[in-house]
């Protein structure tokens, strides 16, 4: 499974994490995604979608 949104193409973002004692460590910050049966141009599909679009109601759920 890619991580990436199929909704709005969220996906990971790399950057530096600091401790309190300022050491840096390289690290990876994922999306919170859920793979969603949701209709896609008229017919239901499984899309990765990440919780912010469900939460907004850019994603119609297949029932």
């Amino acid at each position: 499974m890619a991580r990436k949104c199929d909704i709005c193409n969220k996906g990971v973002v790399a950057g530096v994490q600091y401790s309190h004692s300022h050491r840096q460590s390289k690290r990876t910050w994922a999306p919170n995604l859920k793979r969603v049966r949701a209709v896609v141009n008229g017919t239901p599909q499984r899309v990765n979608v990440c919780t912010r679009c469900l939460r907004s109601g850019k994603v119609e759920r297949a029932v």
